[in-house]
């Protein structure tokens, strides 16, 4: 092989240059098509010719703190480029692969590049689907990340830069003040066009007397409310018309579902077209076209999924927009300013959590996603330049603000808390939300005394839940937010004696107790992703648990002691698993990828699983059997959501989907159901019988409020 030349932007090996300033890559002076993260990797392997790169060391430089499928990203760029240079993983001549440790560049080069320099970027918490497995109703990785790096030049002091994706930069600081203030719900802002007024929903009218959501119109600086409608509804999502004198909005309100205007100073309001939105709230998101030809929606016409259509204003047609590739349901559309563009979310697979950002060049162009996020998307919307894409992602038990930039998939997170559905002014100096707060307490229910009221249990203004009994019934362990970052925590039974047991840095949840009650698995995000980390209670000193597959969450122990079980989210490796409670290799249990939330039998015969996280059906399978016999539980209707249920020696405690305020109990003998109690909020996550059958904890929704903020001087 030709030994390379190095100089300041050139690298030559083999027949090969690379253009460091103009990002190309020729062969014999003609280019070649290696681009994006390919490129990039090809150049850090290039840094360090000789030496092992790990894939941890590449994730680091490419995606720092982000969720990404990192092990498929780096195949998918080392494929490429082997596929460019002509190279052979078996009889490699330029990319060595060393199997589970990295790659390393094996030809010769004059002079190695200089490492790159980078300024640490800030810690950046990232998102994965929610542990509790918030429903598709609710609303649905983060793109690839990227990372812009400088490449010092030798014997000169004049830069010259290498891009390459760019990472989660350093979070900007902005103050956001409330819009409104109002008692309920206020949310879905829309800028006028002139960027003077907000157009929201709210359900919080006292003078109505009736429940549901009403479109309003406020002027930023004022304290006036307009009220537009007079239709209390399930939902509403309103989006202005671009001249500014009407306002579009997309009702759920039974046989009345369907897409309305309404003069934008007030008056009748007039229907378009009626839609089928089945539940899904997140699905009627529209967007008006700046033209002012065209509004997009979704709708679920009568088949399973959704789909995504164009509605002209001037003749009410419908044309339909392709789905196009790995796109299964669409939704929450959004028309760039310039309108050559619609950007959206869609759903990729029928595994919930699986959804991608996209963009479709109008009128004809192909659908292009920006990328995949492993997460459950809530509202989309363009920069003032057309440049970036702004979103809100739920986050465990949160909504965090992020914005994308289209043309390289960058990604950063805005410093932004608990925020859903933003919108930027027109000149891109505002941004507006709505801000929700979602309040879970615990409560315990004595079951031997049916008459008696449900007590609070460790009251907090935080929300609380995920609430488990130890095997003796002594103490509780239980996830809350009461020092801010969602963390695990014990007390006694009674809810005395606080202690948490988790890392005050690290998200973390989901709390299982071992068998001897020394010990508490649960899982947590110190960086990219959620692993599981076993605790001793009088250390408090978590350790993880070390296997072979990563994204690991809800743990539960074996009644002797001896496994961990867990669901994997790990790309290709999805759905229930077990490996020794001291670490190593897991073993799947299951052929079932929605598998979640397992718990093994008080005789340690069977494991039951949930399958989906909403409306699951309970699912079993015997631990000495062979993979792939699970059957569904025999008599027991769904479940409400994958964790409102658990098991005793002779049934299973649950909350049924057709009656989801309701406990009632399964018999395994008799496959009779007994209703228990009833409650008048919804559940929240975690269901907990105390060893004696006397005793139960639950979460339960307390006060759900939201605002609309606004951030000024946002750009």
């Amino acid at each position: 092989m030709e030994e390379g030349v190095y100089s300041t932007r050139l690298l030559r090996f083999g027949p090969f240059e690379v253009d460091l300033l103009a990002r190309e890559l020729r062969k014999d002076g003609v280019k070649l098509k290696l681009t994006g993260q390919p490129f990039q990797v090809l150049t850090i392997l290039l840094e360090h010719p000789g030496e092992i790169v790990t894939r941890e060391e590449l994730q680091k430089r490419l995606w720092p703190d982000t969720f990404v499928d990192v092990d498929h990203n780096l195949n998918t760029a080392i494929n490429k480029i082997r596929e460019v240079l002509g190279d052979s993983a078996e009889s490699p001549r330029f990319v060595e692969t060393l199997p589970r440790r990295g790659y390393r560049y094996i030809g010769k080069l004059e002079r190695p590049v200089p490492p790159v320099k980078v300024p640490a970027a800030e810690p950046v918490v990232t998102v994965e689907p929610d542990r509790g497995w918030r429903s598709r109703q609710q609303w649905w990785n983060i793109p690839a990340g990227a990372l812009a790096i400088a490449l010092v030049a030798l014997a000169t002091v004049v830069a010259y830069r290498l891009h390459r994706p760019q990472g989660p930069q350093g979070q900007e600081a902005w103050t956001a003040v409330p819009f409104t203030a109002l008692p309920g719900q206020e949310t879905a802002p829309a800028f006028s066009p002139d960027g003077s007024r907000i157009a929201f929903a709210w359900n919080g009218d006292p003078g109505t007397g009736t429940k549901g959501f009403d479109l309003y119109v406020k002027a930023i600086g004022s304290e006036t409310l307009l009220r537009l409608t007079q239709h209390p509804s399930e939902w509403i999502s309103p989006v202005w018309s671009p001249d500014g004198t009407q306002v579009a909005f997309h009702r759920l309100a039974g046989a009345d579902t369907g897409i309305y205007v309404v003069p934008a100073l007030g008056g009748p309001e007039r229907k378009l077209f009626s839609t089928r939105m089945p539940g899904t709230w997140g699905l009627s998101l529209i967007s008006w076209s700046p033209d002012g030809k065209w509004i997009a929606f979704s709708n679920v016409p009568g088949d399973e999924h959704a789909m995504m259509s164009l509605l002209s204003t001037e003749t009410l047609e419908t044309k339909r927009i392709p789905n196009g590739a790995d796109c299964l349901e669409p939704g929450q559309p959004a028309f760039s300013h310039s309108g050559d563009h619609l950007a959206y979310w869609c759903y990729r697979t029928e595994y919930e959590g699986d959804a991608g950002l996209y963009s479709l060049r109008l009128p004809d162009g192909k659908p292009k996603m920006i990328g995949p996020f492993w997460a459950y998307p809530h509202g989309l919307t363009w920069s003032a330049d057309d440049e970036k894409l702004i979103y809100s992602l739920w986050n465990t038990n949160s909504f965090q603000l992020g914005e994308v930039t289209v043309a390289n998939g960058s990604v950063k997170r805005l410093a932004l808390e608990d925020a859903e559905l933003p919108t930027v002014s027109p000149k891109g100096d505002k941004l507006a939300y709505s801000s929700i707060s979602v309040r879970f307490n615990l409560w315990r229910r004595d079951l031997s005394h049916a008459e008696a009221p449900a007590a609070e249990l460790i009251p907090s203004s935080r929300a609380q839940f995920d609430a488990q009994y130890s095997r003796d019934g002594k103490r509780i362990a239980f996830a809350s937010k009461r020092s801010g970052r969602q963390g695990v925590w014990i007390s006694s039974d009674d809810g005395s004696n606080l202690v948490q047991i988790s890392s005050p840095h690290d998200e973390s949840g989901s709390p299982q107790w071992s068998p001897d009650g020394k010990k508490i698995a649960f899982d947590s995000r110190p960086r990219d992703r959620w692993e599981i980390y076993v605790a001793a209670v009088t250390e408090g000193k978590p350790r993880k648990l070390v296997t072979n597959i990563s994204g690991v969450i809800q743990p539960y122990w074996s009644r002797d002691g001896k496994w961990i079980y867990f669901r994997s989210n790990e790309p290709g490796r999805m759905g229930i698993y077990r490996c020794p409670a001291s670490g190593g290799d897991a073993i799947a249990l299951s052929n079932d990828i929605y598998g979640i939330s397992p718990q093994e039998s008080l005789d340690g015969k069977t494991l039951y699983f949930a399958s989906h996280g909403d409306n699951s059906t309970l699912k079993k399978t015997a631990l000495s059997g062979q993979r792939g016999t699970e059957s569904e539980v025999d008599g027991l209707p769904a479940l409400r959501n994958s964790k409102v249920w658990t098991l005793s020696s002779n049934g299973i405690y649950f909350v049924p989907a057709e009656s989801p305020r309701s406990v009632r109990y399964f018999d395994f003998a008799s496959k009779q159901i007994r209703p228990l109690f009833e409650v008048d909020r919804d559940f929240g996550d975690g269901l907990s019988i105390s060893p004696d059958g006397r005793w139960i904890i639950y979460s339960q929704v307390g006060d759900v409020n939201s605002d609309i903020m606004l951030v000024d001087h946002f750009r």
